[in-house]
């Protein structure tokens, strides 16, 4: 189990690159040269008196004489606009996997479309910004809506982008002057797609605002924060190491592979003391937690007659599972439609007893309210015995709920009927904040994504207004996660994750994070991480990101070291370290936000429910991590991670 097999990232080399129509000694000779140097040379000379005669029989058939001779196909015409060599690459990610010529001399064009029919109007100067979207078109092969889904990968090294639309494609551009203006263009392109506007400074200005317009010109951005920040260290302003050191590759080692019981797994719920838990719409399933991952009890908790109780309209099925009181009772939400995440109430496992012990609804001044996610107040909450209150949040609603009544009593919640959570702290939004996910740091501070992309920091005081407020890039937040010391937040879209420093210093010269105060104009701009497009490609046109985390560490001090996120069948991990380095070679020679393309890939038979990191105190001494843990709807595995080099 590793890193991706593809050679897509490598620089082009004359092994790589063969056309279909020339052999394979032509095509590692020839590769990326001029089209002009594959024009034959010929060795027939020909006297000037039989070109003479020829010509005179040729005008005797009146043949109509075109004013200006077209070129040869082969040959680049001078005033071809936008010239470029197009390929395919082909193989996937297997040891045979090679680009082969598509088009020895294309050209590209951006033009805006109106409908959905490929036979829409096309106009790329009088349409209204509000009016069409844009569309990259690649000679006849290409057509293709400008978005993040072609998952551009830009090379300025190799005057090069490879992109998907149906397969892996790549463009050579003949001068770097003509490879900066094709990325300039996209990226305005892909912003008028986004917002509707224009690309202006003063659009941008108006969208990103600006404390944020690193955000909108990546190269004026002040960078130092990644450096300084490393491993908790807060260093001099503007002592920027010249490079960070980086773990060498660790190897996945699979451990433990349990099949699910009693249907298939929804969802999983790591545990950090003795058990961790795997949720189906059956019942949930007992794992004992081990430092190489996690393994079966044999212990399978089911529902009554099969699924929850459904006397509030529930599907029935949990889709979100919730450690509580020292991880021995659990909180299981289901929502009231397939398909829709919101939901009235949830129920009360009590793990030690196998029961549902109450079914709780939410409710606020007397009236019944949705959640649509709920999690701890603090990261490691789960760990407090004593623990009574949780976060809930709805598309315009953020709050804090509490089993226990107003005067502090725990409801009696054996009595009949379904008791009504009490509502302590939060807010109700009048205008559409379209809150999607959320999660919590080691002090109980609160981030959250929205599906407008926006993600906001709130402390842990005050729900009523966001003490910063990231524009985010337009794609909606799908997931979201922070690291125990609130440094860092990484939310998830579709097609990227991105990672954002929420470090400044104030005016007193004082490190502080977004979410204890206003961070002023010098925000870093924030960091992608994304598959490369031939893994794009292979992960399929119908899978997303989802579900980004942190490992996991619930103790000041100690820092996260990997990331993770589960798209199709692929868990894909990034080395925290080097996404934070600033030096690392996967944003040399970057136009636009630094995206880095270093990870390894877990690949499974089926597509996959959840990847984690088990909770750190499972890591060994020869590990740089706890085990990673991958559930798929008939099985879960477990993965540590060497620390060999």
């Amino acid at each position: 189990m590793g890193g991706s097999h593809s050679r897509e990232g490598l620089e082009l080399s004359d092994s790589e690159y063969s056309g279909e129509d020339e052999s394979e000694e032509e095509g590692s000779s020839e590769n990326y040269a001029d089209a002009e140097d594959h024009i034959p040379k010929r060795t027939t000379q020909v006297s000037a008196e039989t070109l003479d005669t020829i010509d005179s029989r040729l005008q005797s058939l009146k043949l109509k004489y075109p004013k200006q001779p077209s070129s040869s196909p082969l040959t680049p015409n001078a005033n071809l606009k936008n010239a470029v060599k197009l390929y395919l690459h082909i193989g996937g990610n297997t040891p045979k996997a090679k680009w082969v010529v598509s088009e020895k001399m294309t050209f590209y064009k951006f033009v805006k479309k109106i409908g959905n029919d490929d036979d829409g109007d096309e106009d790329d100067e009088g349409l209204d910004s509000r009016e069409g979207f844009w569309v990259l078109k690649v000679g006849e092969k290409i057509k293709a809506r400008v978005s993040t889904d072609l998952q551009m990968k830009f090379f300025g090294d190799q005057r090069r982008v490879d992109f998907v639309d149906g397969g892996v494609w790549a463009l050579k551009f003949l001068k770097d002057e003509e490879y900066r203006n094709f990325v300039t263009e996209f990226q305005d392109c892909l912003f008028e797609n986004v917002y509707g506007l224009r690309p202006t400074e003063e659009n941008k200005m108006k969208i990103y605002g600006k404390d944020f317009m690193g955000w909108a010109k990546p190269e004026q951005s002040d960078d130092s924060m990644w450096e300084d920040a490393d491993y908790g260290v807060w260093k001099s302003p503007g002592k920027t190491p010249d490079g960070l050191p980086e773990r060498g590759n660790q190897d996945l080692l699979e451990e433990f592979e349990e099949a699910a019981t009693g249907g298939g797994i929804q969802s999983l719920a790591l545990g950090a003391l003795d058990n961790s838990f795997l949720v189906s719409s059956s019942g949930v399933q007992v794992v004992k937690n081990f430092s190489h991952g996690i393994h079966g009890k044999g212990v399978h908790v089911k529902f009554d007659d099969g699924k929850l109780g459904s006397t509030s309209g529930h599907s029935g099925t949990p889709k979100k599972a919730l450690l509580m009181r020292g991880e021995t009772n659990m909180m299981l939400m289901s929502p009231l439609k397939v398909g829709k995440p919101h939901s009235t109430g949830l129920h009360q496992l009590d793990i030690e007893t196998g029961k549902i012990v109450t079914e709780w609804k939410f409710e606020k001044d007397g009236t019944e309210i949705t959640m649509k996610d709920i999690t701890s107040d603090a990261k490691g909450s789960q760990l407090d015995p004593s623990e009574s209150t949780f976060l809930g949040l709805d598309d315009n609603r953020l709050c804090q709920w509490d089993m226990r009544e107003k005067k502090g009593m725990v409801q009696k919640i054996a009595s009949a009927g379904s008791p009504v959570l009490h509502w302590t702290q939060g807010h109700q939004f009048s205008r559409g904040t379209n809150f999607h996910c959320f999660a919590t740091t080691g002090d109980g501070s609160i981030v959250v994504g929205s599906l407008d992309g926006k993600i906001r920091l709130y402390s842990k005081t005050s729900m009523r207004q966001a003490k910063t407020a990231f524009p985010g890039l337009g794609s909606p937040i799908t997931s979201v996660d922070v690291t125990y010391d609130g440094k860092w937040v990484l939310g998830t879209t579709d097609t990227y994750l991105i990672l954002i420093c929420t470090l400044f210093t104030d005016k007193d010269g004082k490190a502080k994070t977004g979410f204890g105060g206003r961070m002023g104009n010098k925000i870093p701009a924030p960091r992608l991480l994304k598959l490369t497009p031939v893994d794009a490609h292979m992960a399929g046109s119908d899978n997303k990101f989802h579900a980004g985390h942190f490992s996991w560490v619930t103790e000041s001090g100690k820092q996260e070291r990997h990331l993770v996120a589960t798209v199709g069948k692929f868990s894909v991990i990034w080395n925290f370290q080097q996404v934070k380095n600033s030096a690392h070679h996967c944003y040399r020679n970057q136009q636009g936000l630094k995206s880095c393309y270093c990870y390894k890939i877990v690949l499974k038979d089926e597509s996959i429910i959840e990847s984690r990191f088990m909770h750190d105190k499972f890591a060994v001494s020869n590990s740089p991590d706890a085990p990673l843990v991958v559930a798929t709807p008939m099985k879960v595995t477990s993965f540590s991670m060497s620390g060999k080099k």
